[in-house]
């Protein structure tokens, strides 16, 4: 396990008490917490470098640059990107997809062809494809999914065809946990001369990411659920398809020359970030790289596997409570998603909060996966670096605190 008392001593935020009890942050699927040396990196930025980028001569102007550019090359590494010219920065995960639908999809998608996604999807990577099948008469098509939330490469390879030109898929489901065979995935998609897309949010803050290794064609990710900044996240796409896309946002920074009437654009990957970058958000995320790479993914990944199986041994053993997802641990990331019989889960979470356990409540933008569980909302608890085995115990206390008091009441 990870020495997550050392870890948590990092995150300012998680030293107070919320409703006089230490807090016990488990609501990470949302928003990760912050390093003092994410916080301290933007800081650093305003107070010494803070300066447009690629635009001025001057020292400020330099030192801006360079940190950003730094940025990009750190991102690269960390997804093992060929070049910098495939990483684009974008405000977040849903900028990211939304970008792949609107310029790759609207110019190769016509009447007939097919977009596959599953019904485990997060709202970003469904309503983008729904609007493009009905701009382009597109067909959206979903892979039925397995009992246990799980998906197999046998419905894969029923449901993709040769009509099939985008496939877009979650790494790590934001309500179920499971993690998808993405590489495979890839692989019967480029089968029948599709691209792949993948929405990374819940996968690149805790799993060692390679897209050379994956071959998938586009991936796209946001910085706050991995210790970085809000409004920052990145889209990677291989060179030889970004190269082929027009930009989606159109003015400043991004253009090569600008006549009355016409105008060029500027060389991967500037050509897709119109207008002043997010240029502290780029370099708070270069910040959180470090920070994750000095303890490492992998171990990273060990430790929420170890957390998620102890959470499920304690909380199954709670009478009246539901686990949605697989049931075995090595098939799921950090998340525990349940449900109290006849109680709220709204209701749960405030119970929760007033011990200081801190846990999402609602459809997790995922209403087509509510619909599949049959539920109208679920309660989530999700994992990260500095939460420990005591936590998840007093997430069991909670839980069983709430039951009683339920039972009291009606």
């Amino acid at each position: 396990m990870l020495n997550t008392k050392e870890i948590r001593s990092y995150f300012p935020i998680l030293n107070q008490e919320i409703n006089g009890h230490p807090l016990v942050y488990l609501d990470n699927g949302a928003t990760s917490q912050k390093p003092i040396q994410v916080i301290e990196a933007i800081k650093k930025y305003y107070e010494f470098e803070n300066a447009n980028v690629h635009r001025g001569v001057h020292t400020l102007g330099n030192r801006a640059t360079d940190s950003y550019e730094g940025a990009r090359e750190k991102v690269r590494k960390f997804i093992n990107a060929k070049s910098t010219k495939e990483v684009i920065f974008t405000r977040g995960t849903t900028t990211a997809i939304n970008m792949v639908a609107q310029s790759y999809g609207q110019a190769n998608l016509k009447e007939g062809d097919e977009i596959v996604i599953t019904h485990m999807e997060h709202h970003s990577n469904i309503i983008p494809w729904q609007q493009l099948a009905k701009r382009t008469g597109a067909v959206l098509k979903y892979i039925d999914l397995e009992a246990d939330g799980t998906l197999s490469l046998e419905k894969v390879r029923e449901t993709i065809t040769n009509q099939t030109k985008i496939v877009s898929i979650v790494y790590v489901s934001n309500v179920l946990g499971t993690m998808n065979p993405i590489k495979e995935i890839t692989q019967i998609a480029h089968e029948h001369g599709a691209v792949m897309v993948v929405d990374g949010a819940q996968a690149a803050p805790h799993l060692k990411l390679d897209v050379q290794a994956l071959d998938c064609d586009f991936l796209a990710f946001s910085g706050h659920k991995m210790c970085g900044p809000t409004g920052i996240g990145v889209l990677y796409g291989k060179e030889a398809l970004l190269d082929k896309m027009e930009p989606v946002e159109f003015g400043g920074e991004m253009i090569d020359f600008v006549g009355l009437y016409d105008s060029t654009w500027k060389e991967l990957p500037w050509k897709f970030e119109g207008g002043t970058p997010i240029i502290a958000g780029a370099i708070g995320l270069g910040a959180a790289i470090d920070f994750l790479e000095e303890i490492g993914l992998d171990e990273i990944e060990k430790h929420e596997h170890e957390l998620a199986a102890y959470a499920m041994e304690r909380m199954s053993t709670i009478e009246g409570l539901t686990i949605y997802g697989p049931v075995d641990p090595a098939k799921r990331a950090g998340i525990v998603t349940f449900n109290l019989d006849d109680v709220h889960p709204h209701d749960v979470a405030t119970v929760l909060d007033m011990s200081g356990i801190a846990v999402r409540a609602g459809h997790h933008c995922a209403q087509p996966l509510m619909k599949w569980l049959q539920c109208v909302a679920t309660a989530r608890a999700s994992f990260y670096i500095y939460n420990s085995e005591e936590d998840l115990d007093r997430l069991v206390t909670g839980l069983l605190s709430a039951k009683e008091y339920f039972n009291d009441v009606f």
